[in-house]
């Protein structure tokens, strides 16, 4: 037990330092991405701040497995985080979980856990486009073949495949691509189903609402009515 408390006190001290580390990676992954000059001193500078980068996600990953109580359980409970030590182009996407954990969004009612949900999917949305369209755009940009060479190419093409429009004007050539373009494709199925949830949960709240409030004023009545003889039927 000493040693899983280790590891909760470690995350907390390092939750907004790796908050602010997957910021930074995906802004030295966008510089890197965009910026076509492969050897260019921008570009070097960056690729050397995310291979750091990187290997701090590892070191955290580490350290945590290690400071972990039931390891086991901490290794299945954990898949997401093991995927973006060894992903770091997932570690953004995965780092939004903590979003959730401000007071703002401690508050248990229907509405504040849609809320809740909501800011989540959006965000979870907006970071996991961003991130493969920028893995994408490196996989492609100079195979034979290639449609996808430009950042406006690969955002709208993530756009579409998330959406699931398929216009079939960009696709991407490479193995890589093509197997992030699945990623991508898994994660717009689940991001359109929480949002279907979303919907239907704030529509039944909505029609039910009504009726909870008739039958209240209906037992309201009830209450206030003539009293009842011990067989339960009203006096004539």
């Amino acid at each position: 037990m000493r040693d899983d408390q280790r590891r909760i006190r470690w995350e907390r001290r390092t939750q907004v330092p790796f908050i602010v580390l997957a910021v930074l990676y995906l802004v030295a992954w966008t510089v890197v991405a965009v910026d076509p000059r492969v050897a260019s001193p921008l570009t070097i500078v960056f690729a050397v701040a995310l291979i750091l980068i990187w290997i701090t996600f590892l070191v955290d990953y580490v350290v945590r497995f290690v400071l972990a109580e039931n390891r086991g359980k901490f290794f299945v409970t954990n898949v997401p985080d093991l995927l973006a030590a060894i992903l770091p182009q997932l570690r953004p996407v995965v780092q939004l979980r903590h979003v959730t954990t401000a007071p703002f969004f401690a508050r248990h009612t229907g509405a504040a856990q849609r809320f809740r949900i909501a800011v989540f999917a959006i965000a979870f949305a907006v970071v996991f486009v961003y991130s493969i369209a920028l893995t994408v755009l490196v996989a492609e940009r100079y195979a034979p073949g290639a449609t996808i060479t430009t950042f406006g190419d690969a955002i709208w093409w993530a756009c579409v495949t998330m959406f699931t429009v398929g216009y079939g004007d960009y696709s991407p050539v490479t193995p890589v691509g093509r197997l992030w373009a699945v990623v991508l494709m898994m994660g717009g199925v689940a991001i359109i189903g929480v949002s279907s949830a979303i919907v239907v949960s704030y529509l039944n709240e909505r029609i039910r609402q009504p009726h909870l409030v008739e039958q209240a004023e209906i037992d309201a009545g009830d209450d206030d009515g003539e009293p009842e003889n011990a067989d339960g039927a009203a006096p004539r």
